[in-house]
């Protein structure tokens, strides 16, 4: 069997420790790495803090815009765990949603970078990334954003059940972020390959494991303090060696930008 064999104990392991933690090592390896992750990090660190502030001073209004505080102590109790789940999910999803928007034109030549450092020999870094990162990489992100507020919203309704809604809603939101933040890594290296989005969707129907424990990996990530800083590159890494461990493992076919064009030799474009 290979590295990447489809058993789902290792395919978790795989997902929240492999990847990740070779991921954590390419970035202190390899300067060119580290130079990228570091920009990454610090527009990241700035944005986190940021969404902190922002729902420390209004989450607390939106909330009895819909709901009085009550006066009774059970009710309180209720309302400020609600207050506490809803910013819980709010923070993550707009670390998810603020950083990514703002650091996709890096997302591109950082992904390149991490192909390089692993050998890929036409991986390259060029001023071209930016523009390219500027154009489809924004787009691609927009999309992929577009469906992670898609699940949260038909999960929304949740909230409304008395007693367990908020609880289940905070679990069922959780779980689809973690799906979401490996669609969204994976698909990152794979659209710059060219491949479509049902070749995206069919990979984490066929290794759900390792994508969950990617997902799962990178959403605890999220809440260590200063490592919390790092999420957004160390994902664009793992998920760059979770495409290059599919295609060495035989789950993706060759990346349709290396295939012959009509008429010209391999790779022609």
């Amino acid at each position: 069997s290979t590295p990447w064999g489809s058993s789902a104990a290792s395919d978790v392991y795989k997902g929240q420790v492999g990847l990740l933690g070779r991921a954590f090592g390419l970035v202190f390896r390899s300067r060119r790495l580290f130079l990228w992750s570091a920009l990454c990090a610090a527009i990241t660190a700035l944005t986190l803090v940021a969404l902190g502030v922002l729902l420390y001073r209004y989450a607390p209004g939106l909330l009895e815009s819909v709901w009085n505080r009550p006066d009774s102590w059970y009710g309180r109790t209720g309302w400020y765990t609600a207050l506490i789940l809803a910013s819980l999910v709010a923070w993550v999803v707009g670390a998810n949603v603020v950083p990514p928007l703002l650091l996709a034109p890096l997302q591109d030549p950082l992904s390149e970078a991490t192909e390089a450092e692993c050998g890929e020999a036409d991986a390259t870094v060029s001023p071209a990334s930016f523009l390219r990162g500027l154009t489809t990489g924004l787009l691609h992100t927009l999309a992929r954003m577009a469906l992670l507020f898609l699940g949260l919203l038909v999960l929304l309704p949740l909230n409304l059940v008395p007693g367990l809604g908020s609880i289940a809603f905070t679990v069922l939101a959780s779980l689809w972020t973690m799906l979401w933040m490996a669609a969204e890594h994976l698909a990152a290296p794979m659209t710059r390959h060219l491949y479509p989005f049902a070749q995206v969707r069919r990979m984490l129907g066929e290794r759900r494991a390792l994508c969950m424990g990617f997902g799962a990996g990178v959403y605890v990530l999220l809440w260590v303090p200063i490592l919390n800083t790092f999420f957004l590159p160390v994902a664009i890494i793992g998920g760059t060696l979770m495409y290059r461990g599919l295609r060495a493992s035989g789950d993706l076919p060759p990346p349709p930008d290396a295939l012959p064009a009509p008429g010209g030799p391999p790779g022609a474009k």
